[in-house]
């Protein structure tokens, strides 16, 4: 007598080791290095560390900047990280706050956002 399980099963396993690349958790290890450091450097060449970068900043988790030959950055803003070109290094960094209060908001209008400014 044969013993089968009652549920019949439609996964078929295929051989050899599973990938554990999972860009989910690369971006999370990534964002999760930057706070602790509070900067990053990624390589001019480094595409797939940009590209998760890119993607971080696209939703306000990081910001980046392009050093520039002269050891300045400038900062990209999503859609220039997007299609910025692998010449140059870029530094990703933790955002400075939240909120930003833009100058050009009237004077009197300053302490509407009070709160917004710790």
């Amino acid at each position: 007598m044969e013993s089968r399980s009652s549920q019949p099963t439609n996964v078929i396993r295929f051989p050899g080791a599973r990938s554990s690349a999972n860009p989910r958790h690369d971006q999370r290890s990534l964002m999760d290095a930057v706070y602790s450091a509070g900067s990053l450097t990624i390589g001019a060449d480094d595409r797939v560390t940009k590209a998760m970068a890119t993607r971080l900043t696209i939703f306000g988790f990081v910001v980046i900047d392009e050093i520039q030959g002269d050891g300045m950055g400038r900062r990209l803003r999503p859609s220039e990280a997007f299609h910025a070109s692998t010449a140059l290094p870029w530094r990703v960094s933790k955002p400075s706050g939240r909120y930003r209060i833009d100058a050009g908001i009237p004077e009197t209008d300053r302490d509407l956002f009070a709160a917004l400014q710790a």
